[in-house]
């Protein structure tokens, strides 16, 4: 690129709208709602073959197939719209977040592939370089290597990852294994869907956002290595689907309830006040709030704002593991329930 170009292109950043001014929404709240997405799964042929070890039948986070004894294969793709307008911190997120789905099979990533939707003329390429380059580096403190990947001419900036890894069958986890007085605990805060909201809508605190970013870009690496040194049996990570969600579908596939201690659920201080004056309530987050109607019973004596919080479109969220109770203790994550014999899927809130 010769100079007068290049000058060219720095003069259109600066004068280029912010990142998430180009999306309704950013983040996994950008997802399918689940009672959209899952009756239309559930209508495709299902795959059936012996090497497949995990598919998409138990709605968990990654595939994985048989390479040979003692060694399978973790296949994961994430993408998504920005949710902050730093693009170095879009790329972290993302990278961050779609890694995560392997960390949540119990398994380790080796590759991954970028996921580019990007407008050149109304961002530029100094925009795009930065997206990369924070999920590249992302990639590399994950021990992986960034290898590829596709981009196309897009209105609306995506990025994410396709990842792939690598999990010892005997050591991989997935929704399907839970037990009966497994205890529940959570890595990570919840509350980074309410914040990134509410900025969206005026809500211009630069540390609460900082605190979310902080939270977003850590990766699930040494969470879902002592989850996996302590015997977790069943594991996922919170997104889109928010707590609730994602819990549902691991006690589903395990063919058990679940309860859970909303008082105990780990949230990022200056949350409350966005549920509480709805500021923080996303569409993706009433989409979960619908859905959990269907399976969740809350007792009234839980506010209001914890329930908001429990169904919050999370991004890059923290795993969700169902550990034996003598193993729990273990763990720097906290117990936030447990699983228990009822009516598979269901969730009882006290």
């Amino acid at each position: 690129m010769m100079i007068a170009d290049m000058e060219e292109a720095a003069a259109h950043v600066i004068d280029s709208p912010a990142l998430t001014a180009l999306s309704h929404a950013g983040g996994c709240g950008r997802k399918l709602a689940a009672t959209e997405l899952l009756p239309l799964l559930a209508g495709l042929p299902a795959q059936r073959d012996p090497r497949l070890l995990v598919g998409a039948g138990t709605c968990d986070d990654a595939a994985v197939f048989l390479l040979r004894d003692g060694l399978a294969l973790v296949q994961t793709v994430d993408f998504f719209t920005p949710l902050v307008d730093d693009p170095y911190d879009f790329g972290r997120i993302a990278a961050a977040n779609a890694l995560s789905d392997v960390y949540a099979m119990g398994g380790a990533p080796l590759t991954a592939m970028n996921i580019v939707g990007f407008p050149p003329r109304d961002l530029g390429r100094t925009v795009l370089e930065e997206i990369l380059r924070g999920g590249g580096d992302v990639v590399v403190d994950a021990g992986a290597l960034v290898v590829g990947g596709h981009t196309i001419n897009d209105g609306e900036p995506k990025y994410g990852l396709a990842v792939t890894g690598v999990v010892d069958p005997a050591r991989m986890t997935t929704n399907a294994a839970g037990q009966d007085g497994d205890l529940l605990v959570l890595s990570k805060p919840l509350g980074t869907g309410a914040i990134v909201t509410a900025r969206k809508r005026g809500e211009r605190s630069e540390e609460l956002l900082r605190e979310a970013v902080g939270v977003m870009v850590e990766l699930n690496d040494h969470a879902a290595q002592a989850a996996v040194a302590a015997g977790v049996r069943a594991m996922t990570d919170i997104t889109g689907f928010g707590l609730l969600g994602h819990l549902h579908n691991l006690a589903l596939a395990s063919g058990l309830a679940a309860e859970i201690d909303a008082a105990n659920v780990p949230v990022i201080e200056g949350v409350a006040p966005l549920l509480e004056r709805d500021v923080g309530v996303s569409s993706g987050t009433r989409g979960n709030l619908e859905w959990a109607a269907d399976y969740a019973e809350i007792e009234i004596t839980v506010e209001p704002w914890r329930i908001r919080l429990l169904a919050d479109a999370t991004t890059s969220g923290g795993l969700l593991a169902a550990i034996p109770a003598d193993r729990a203790g273990t763990l720097d994550s906290i117990v936030i329930g447990r699983l228990c014999a009822g009516m598979p899927g269901t969730i009882t809130v006290h």
